[in-house]
């Protein structure tokens, strides 16, 4: 392809206005042809503050327009599995925010219907495998410097939102292991060299939020894997951390470990006065991740460009789901349940 890759992006919430800001102003060899919201304040958005002029109410529309060649789905996760086979059906490329879907039935779905395409990418959105410090530890375990990786501990903690938006979330994320911890467990395969998950075990706490235990969701929970060969993987999520975003990932060897995301700094300074030693903190994931997302959609467009092949591919992201499926069944049981 000599010509930029024409995308529309489908979905303008949170992170939909900033992945269609990233493709629209900084994201080389591509343009922003059309976006799709049934919201008509995104769709506004789009007009005025992108400068899209095909602007679409129904996602069916978008997939229509012979302006589009790959599409970008930022919409509720119980759609991105008859979303991304319909984009496929249409001829286009389809790159879908993570978690592909909430059960493994529409993940295989959608990989048998990509199957049918070979020539149209499918890509999932964990974005946390294109930031720099995680792909420079994964490259050092690659290289064997740590020796053999055997245990991964992964955290990704969200700070307290006083209005509770994920509660409003909670009848569609899945839950907060397959909404937040699906990147962890991304990651533990990928550092650990994609062994096969055995086991998973959960618990939880609703420490702020009691509107969640309708859902049977928690807002603090604990997971343990066991993968085959013996390696093990914890995870904690958390949606009440007082000071801001902490993500951060630890992995263990033989002959080391690697630490990458310590203290949630938002950069290198260290402030020290009569109030004590301190730093800033992260906002939130998209601040952490900003560099991340980024690299993430420009891998996408060079791959639909035909100049890269991805390495995260769609049975990644159906393991993903299957071991977050297991550990939130551990945490409605109470038991360890079978991946």
């Amino acid at each position: 392809m000599t010509s930029p890759l024409r995308i529309g992006i489908v979905g303008l919430g949170r992170l939909g206005q900033r992945h269609a800001q990233a493709l629209a102003f900084s994201t080389r060899n591509c343009v922003l042809t059309a976006a799709c919201s049934p919201v008509e304040t995104e769709r506004t958005y789009a007009s005025t503050e992108l400068g899209i002029q095909r602007v679409y109410a129904r996602f069916e529309d978008l997939l229509a327009s012979p302006d589009v060649d790959a599409v970008v789905l930022v919409t509720p996760t119980s759609l991105h599995a008859d979303q991304a086979i319909a984009a496929l059906q249409a001829g286009k490329h389809v790159f879908v925010e993570k978690p592909l879907a909430l059960n493994l039935p529409d993940c295989e779905r959608v990989l048998a219907e990509a199957d049918k395409h070979p020539d149209l990418i499918a890509m999932v959105g964990f974005v946390r495998r294109f930031d720099p410090s995680y792909r420079a530890a994964q490259a050092s375990i690659a290289a064997g410097e740590i020796g053999r990786p055997f245990i991964v501990r992964s955290q990704t903690c969200d700070q307290n939102d006083p209005d509770g938006f994920f509660v409003r979330f909670a009848p569609t994320s899945g839950g907060i292991f397959m909404d937040c911890s699906v990147h962890d467990i991304d990651l533990a395969r990928w550092m650990l060299g994609r062994p096969k998950a055995l086991k998973a075990y959960a618990t939880g706490t609703v420490a702020l939020h009691p509107g969640l235990s309708e859902f049977g969701d928690v807002d603090n929970g604990l997971a343990i894997v066991d993968f085959e060969g013996g390696a093990k993987a914890v995870f904690y999520a958390s949606r009440t951390m007082a000071h801001g975003h902490e993500t951060s990932t630890e992995v263990i060897g033989t002959a080391g470990k690697l630490l990458v995301g310590e203290h949630a700094a938002r950069d290198r300074v260290v402030t020290s006065d009569a109030h004590g030693v301190r730093h800033a903190v992260l906002k939130d994931f998209y601040e952490r991740f900003e560099a991340a997302f980024a690299a993430e959609m420009g891998e996408f467009v060079a791959a639909c460009r035909g100049e890269r092949q991805l390495t995260l591919t769609l049975s990644d992201a159906m393991e993903a789901t299957r071991i977050g499926l297991a550990i939130t069944r551990s945490l409605h049981s109470g038991m360890p349940e079978a991946v």
